[in-house]
């Protein structure tokens, strides 16, 4: 497209008139809210570090004398009000996701805790800070809930910080329908009410609105910003094949809508995951951390203490058998006692048909395998006596027991093998033709009921990072991706998000 075509001329000459004639309205009632909007200021940002100033000398508080990497923490007191002419409700906001209102970045410096206190007429606002409601914290960044405020209500909110000296930006940012959020400072006692009525406002910001659009439609022809989580360069994520078709469509999508972003993935297992980053982040040592997530299926081996966690999402697993087993549910006695070799035919369930029990089993990486053995079977599976899951390596050995590299051959093998049983991630409930997933106990693995269920084959899927990364690296931008968009791609392949209020208590409690 030309820059200089009629089209373009017209869009610009036209967006130049709005703006110009809106600005000569609003002239007559600069710093006058609209009539929705949510106002706020920095009404302290001051050092507490080791070491502050007090009249001609410097006093050491010892606050931090244990905590050297606090030691230049700074203290930020944040007022945030409605400073409009209306009540903000919750469905005001409109920002992604249902608990999503405001997010505050605090440019250059690291979040280490929040206090809130409220308007003295304001109780009921507490119930909305709470982690359940919404409220998080990571790196620079603040997400705060859908809060509504009455007229003239506000809240603070005092953040420790770390990571920069006082006076770097703080800034608040989030979308209020028919309304704003803005900085602003107190009011004067002079200060005079808006020469022009609602009405006069409404039409003139729709104005401004529309012929800016205009021309951004056809100049632009795409002025959608892309995610505040985007971040470029090349990122690996490892681990979990649990988590494998979560992350090849997130990552397309984070890569399409941040440009110079890209996602490589490298899974194996969650084993081989966690010591791969291990091993590069111990290499790179005062390089920094390395640009890597590892997605581990249960928590890392304890030795490997430079890692660090966030839960992302519970992941269900199942049982699968092949078709030539008409069994659909298994106790959780019976499942141990086929593990342990003392059931070798399936004659010996009943409703089961006179064939060998197969066990086909994923190799010592797999996270899949470790959840197995630790929430369904209170035990390591046996040795393994087949290496082609047909035949056994040698005779007196108590069942039969290969081990495959991934999901996928184990759900292959499981439904080409009479009489075979086998276990993967859920995957949205997907298996092959030949084979079907069994129930424990009479309880089927579903995210919908898994608060209630008491389902046993499942386990927090976690994120690691080699210590913690830069705010805006690549790795944290992922992960706050990861935790605003990816919720409904996680539910449809079995996972239940930690970041929803069902899952933030489950996440906990496991």
């Amino acid at each position: 497209m030309e820059w200089f075509s009629p089209e373009n001329v017209v869009a610009l000459l036209t967006a130049v008139l709005g703006v110009v004639t809106s600005a000569g309205v609003l002239w007559y009632e600069r710093r006058v809210p609209r009539r929705k909007r949510i106002g706020y200021r920095v009404q302290m940002d001051t050092p507490i570090g080791s070491e502050v100033s007090q009249g001609r000398a410097n006093v050491r508080m010892g606050l931090f004398d244990e905590t050297p990497d606090m030691a230049d923490a700074t203290l930020v007191l944040l007022r945030v009000e409605n400073d409009g002419s209306q009540s903000i409700a919750d469905e005001d906001y409109t920002g992604r996701g249902e608990l999503h209102g405001l997010t505050v970045e605090f440019t250059g410096r690291t979040v280490r805790g929040i206090a809130v206190t409220h308007s003295p007429d304001a109780d009921h606002l507490m119930d909305h800070f709470t982690p359940a409601a919404g409220l998080r914290h990571q790196g620079s960044v603040i997400r705060l809930p859908r809060v509504p405020l009455n007229r003239n209500e506000h809240f603070k909110l005092l953040v420790l910080l770390t990571g920069s000296h006082v006076g770097g930006p703080v800034t608040v940012t989030g979308g209020i329908r028919d309304g704003a959020v803005a900085r602003n400072k107190a009011a004067r006692p002079d200060e005079k009410p808006p020469l022009f009525g609602p009405a006069a406002r409404i039409v003139t910001v729709a104005l401004t609105a529309c012929v800016v659009t205009l021309a951004g439609i056809i100049v632009v022809r795409d002025d959608s910003p892309p995610p505040m989580d985007c971040a470029a360069g090349t990122l690996t994520v490892t681990g979990s094949t649990a988590f494998k078709p979560v992350l090849e469509e997130l990552g397309k999508t984070y890569e399409d809508e941040c440009e110079g972003a890209t996602i490589r993935l490298d899974v194996h297992g969650s084993n081989a995951g966690v010591r791969k980053l291990d091993a590069l982040g111990a290499k790179a040592g005062s390089a920094g951390s390395p640009s890597m997530i590892a997605l581990s299926d249960g928590p890392r081996p304890a030795a490997l203490t430079q890692l660090r966690e966030k839960r992302v999402a519970i992941s269900l697993f199942s049982l699968v058998v092949n078709d030539s087993v008409p069994v659909t549910d298994l106790s959780l006695d019976r499942i141990r006692r086929i593990h342990r070799g003392e059931i070798r035919n399936w004659n010996q369930i009943p409703g089961g048909p006179d064939l060998e029990i197969r066990l086909v089993s994923r190799d010592a990486n797999s996270g899949t395998r470790e959840v197995f053995q630790r929430r369904v079977l209170d035990a390591n599976e046996l040795a393994t006596s087949s290496r082609d899951c047909v035949t056994k390596d040698y005779a007196d050995a108590p069942v039969l027991r290969c081990e495959l590299d991934g999901t996928d051959q184990v759900l292959a093998e499981v439904a080409e093998l009479d009489g075979a049983i086998g276990y993967s991630e859920l995957r949205g409930g997907d298996v092959p033709d030949g084979a079907h997933r069994v129930s424990i106990d009479g309880t089927t693995p579903s995210v919908d009921t898994l608060a209630t269920s008491g389902y046993p084959y499942r386990e927090i899927e976690y994120a690691y990072t080699y210590g913690s990364p830069p705010a805006n690296s690549l790795v944290a931008g992922f992960l706050n991706y990861l935790d605003n968009y990816g919720e409904e791609i996680m539910r449809t392949n079995g996972h239940l998000p930690c970041a929803t209020p069902k899952g933030m208590r489950l996440c906990g409690e496991d």
